[in-house]
């Protein structure tokens, strides 16, 4: 879904009580709106509504917070609903929150009981989903105060208490970046000299989506009728090669799209960085044989691939820890590395894609395309087990 087919029916003609949005952020995933939110602030409130699309569903999350003369929240609550506007199914009517200074209070309302527990905080403040960043500007503010705001107990709609927080990256000319703590994403967002939310920049993380500050005015439930949900985003895909009777190796991976984005050593790839190869779950391999790439040799069995892309070249590194998600990763399970050739694509690679070829009955080569690149090395293969 791209913004420019909103803009023009949704933006401006939204209704008065929207129109009195003062910003907002849509979030994008390259070319793609996968999320709008926007927001109010005032000395006394903020309030919000967030609409993503994601996976088989699009929903909403409506949220207000209550502010004390410091800037403080003293209380709030969040909706989760429908992209329609209803409730989902068996889902709580509200979760609301009280804040004291040295507790808080979390209510989850249904339609015929109210759940209440109570947590033991000083100076907590509410945690929100993914695509709520709006209350943010009121972590900045305190930062800027000189408060404690990289390490502030923190109560979301479902679980036990946690902690948020924005530590300082760097200023300069009224703005101040500072990177998300706490969260499941550490985003980068710039701020003004008025605390306001200007940018969000999620490349160094596995969310990669991007946002800049507008003047608000959508009508967030005309949005949620137009949008359609994403559906599986990185499909799942196996390369394969065989070795003679019985000899498989495969590697099992997630296929993500460049969606205008820029690779390697940009927005998806980024320099230095530990790449899981792939998407979401690990990309794994799986082989019959013994492999040999460069000095480091496999067993049968399954291993895990990652990819770390440097100014001084580019390297496959293999690793035995196995089972996990593809941001899971520990050198200490690392077997080795290899050096990867990387060279041009003869045309644009829109999806990720691996290939195994078989040279001949003891040599193959792993190849991993995407956007105008492709990364490659060859491996040994030990003769059939007698």
């Amino acid at each position: 879904m791209r913004l420019g087919r909103l803009v023009p029916a949704l933006l401006l003609g939204a209704s008065a009580p929207l129109a009195a949005q003062q910003a907002s952020l849509v979030y994008t995933l390259g070319r793609d709106t996968i999320a709008i939110e926007q927001w109010t602030r005032t000395a006394s409130a903020l309030t919000g509504e967030m609409v993503q699309r994601s996976g088989a569903a699009v929903a909403r999350v409506q949220y207000r917070m209550t502010l004390g003369r410091d800037g403080r929240p003293t209380g709030g609550a969040i909706v989760r609903l429908n992209g329609d506007g209803t409730l989902p199914a068996n889902a709580p009517k509200e979760t609301r929150f009280s804040i004291t200074a040295d507790s808080i209070v979390r209510e989850v309302v249904f339609a015929d009981s109210t759940q209440r527990r109570a947590f033991a905080a000083k100076g907590a403040t509410l945690n929100f989903p993914v695509f709520v960043y709006g209350p943010m500007e009121l972590l900045a503010a305190v930062k800027r105060a000189g408060g404690n705001s990289d390490s502030i107990p923190a109560l979301g709609a479902a679980g036990g208490l946690g902690y948020t927080g924005l530590a300082a990256v760097s200023s300069e000319g009224g703005r101040t970046t500072l990177r998300q703590r706490g969260g499941p994403y550490a985003m980068v967002m710039t701020f003004d000299a008025r605390d306001r939310l200007l940018t969000f920049d999620g490349s160094l993380t596995t969310n990669k989506a991007m946002a800049e500050r507008g003047n608000g005015g959508f009508d967030l439930a005309a949005v949620a009728r137009t949008m359609k949900p994403t559906g599986t985003l990185s499909g799942r895909a196996d390369a394969r090669a065989a070795f003679g009777p019985g000899g498989m190796v495969i590697v099992d991976y997630g296929r993500p799209q460049v969606r205008e984005r820029t690779v390697w050593g940009g927005t998806l790839v980024p320099r230095d960085s530990i790449w899981r190869a792939g998407a979401n779950d690990a990309t794994h391999l799986f082989t019959t044989r013994t492999l040999t790439f460069g000095d480091v040799t496999l067993a049968p069995g399954m291993y895990t691939l990652w990819v770390q892309h440097t100014a001084a070249g580019t390297w496959l590194i293999l690793n035995k820890q196995t089972g996990q998600w593809g941001t899971q990763y520990n050198a200490a399970n690392d077997l080795g590395r290899v050096a990867l050739e990387l060279k041009p694509t003869t045309e644009h690679v829109e999806e990720l894609t691996i290939t195994l070829t078989a040279l001949g009955p003891a040599r193959g080569q792993f190849a991993l395309a995407w956007g105008d690149q492709v990364a490659s090395v060859a491996f040994g293969v030990s003769a059939a087990r007698p």
